[in-house]
């Protein structure tokens, strides 16, 4: 079993992770941020917390202290905040920078770094036309993207110039228990505004929305439930084969907007409407082959099964446990 130290840790996959670690018998700390304290999830776990920041290196350091391993999942992230252009370079560049300097000084056996898809440009005239892999450029685009690039570059210049055991993984969207059934880009009342086209569809009635491209494809999107993110990040700890290594983690295959659309009116009783917006559409879709080859990753919750899953979250039934690793 082993010590292990996650940053982040009241969030959504700070959180899950948390709870498999501590089932499976390993001893977890976590770093907790003293602006976002949202300890109570984690009640009965037997976590140990330490209160710190990241852009503190006297704190980092007290955080890796004895531990074997390291989730680093803090950030400044899109859907937080609002952050700052400095926030995001000073916790989420300078944090990583803490991060891998207590490590390297502390022998940590694993560090586990969380990137993201923000970092492709996902979203091109006429849709991608190949799957994303690692190997797809990085083209960052606004600051959160920056920074998790930036981390990135730090993160394989320490593999390269120190041998730090360093994994990269990079998530898909990632959506918590319930969230997809109030996923914005489904629903005419909040797509309206962005054009023309479905401003006049709007009679003053919720409707779903089947969105097209101008080939009359339906819009098609890489996202993961947090199980299945929870599942790549414990597929990948301790092994050495992915030291150095880059992972992209989503669930099983993308979805498309025919596929959540009809399954979404079934649930939930609500009409739906077919529309071509124009403009640049979604259409992308990662390729796991790397990460389902070298660390057995084998995503489950595709949006069918999110979406009936979250249905009975929001009716207290139970949805199910994660995937073993």
């Amino acid at each position: 079993m082993m010590r292990i130290l996650i940053t982040g840790i009241t969030g959504r996959i700070g959180a899950n992770l948390a709870a498999q670690l501590s089932h499976r018998g390993h001893t977890v700390r976590g770093l907790v941020w003293e602006r976002d304290r949202r300890t109570e999830k984690l009640d009965g776990l037997g976590v140990e917390l330490v209160e710190g920041t990241l852009t503190e290196r006297g704190d980092v350091d007290a955080a890796v202290a004895g531990v074997d391993a390291v989730f680093h999942l803090g950030a400044a992230f899109q859907g937080g905040g609002p952050f700052s252009e400095t926030d995001y370079f000073e916790i989420n560049v300078g944090g990583t920078f803490h991060m891998l300097e207590a490590c390297r000084h502390a022998g940590v056996g694993h560090l586990l770094f969380a990137s993201s898809d923000a970092l492709y440009n996902k979203y091109v005239p006429g849709g991608m036309t190949a799957p994303i892999t690692e190997a797809t450029p990085r083209q960052a685009r606004g600051w959160y993207a920056m920074s998790k690039g930036m981390g990135e570059e730090l993160c394989e210049g320490y593999a390269r110039s120190y041998q730090l055991p360093v994994t990269i993984l990079r998530f898909a969207m990632v959506l918590g228990a319930g969230e997809i059934l109030d996923f914005p880009q489904f629903y005419l009342s909040h797509l309206r505004n962005s054009s023309p086209v479905l401003e006049a569809l709007w009679e003053g009635e919720e409707r779903l929305v089947l969105l097209q491209d101008e080939q009359g494809r339906p819009y098609k999107k890489h996202i993961a439930d947090v199980r299945d993110i929870v599942h790549g990040c414990l597929c990948a700890l301790g092994k050495e084969r992915s030291f150095g290594q880059i992972y992209q983690l989503g669930g099983p295959a993308p979805f498309t907007w025919d596929e959540a659309i009809y399954r979404l009116t079934e649930l939930l009783q609500i009409p739906f409407v077919e529309a071509c917006p124009g403009g640049i559409p979604t259409h992308y879709e990662f390729d796991l082959d790397k990460a389902r080859r070298e660390l057995g990753f084998q995503p489950e919750y595709d949006v069918v099964r999110m979406m009936v899953d979250a249905l009975n979250h929001r009716r207290g039934e139970p949805i199910g446990v994660l995937p073993t690793a």
